[in-house]
């Protein structure tokens, strides 16, 4: 079994910042990438921002610039901060973490959704 616990979500105003982590802990031998996705009211989800273990890091269009993903590997922790927030930022925010189980398999893990809500 994986956990991925999340924190960090709320309510902000139009301009503010918020900053969410994401730690994962159980029958983990290896964590591969790791990412955060969100979903709006009626729409798909989709990939905020990712990084992998080495430290490469993509980003949507949409957020660039704004937000930054970041990974603390001796904790299997990832943090998203996120500046300059706009009402279009309004979503369910989502962990995912791709890792390797001992039998050698490679896994998507799913956090169990943060609300950010910002007021403008």
């Amino acid at each position: 079994q994986v956990q991925l616990v999340e924190s960090g979500g709320g309510l902000v105003q139009a301009g503010g910042s918020l900053r969410l982590s994401c730690a994962a802990s159980g029958s983990i031998f290896s964590i591969n990438a790791m990412g955060w996705y969100r979903q709006a009211p009626g729409k798909e989800r989709e990939l905020v921002a990712a990084i992998t273990r080495g430290g490469s890091t993509n980003y949507a269009d949409s957020v660039k610039g704004r937000f930054s993903i970041s990974r603390d590997n001796a904790k299997n922790t990832v943090y998203l901060q996120m500046n300059s927030l706009k009402p279009e930022d309004i979503a369910v925010y989502y962990c995912n973490v791709k890792a390797w189980n001992v039998l050698g398999n490679l896994n998507d893990y799913w956090g169990q959704g943060t609300q950010v809500t910002v007021s403008s």
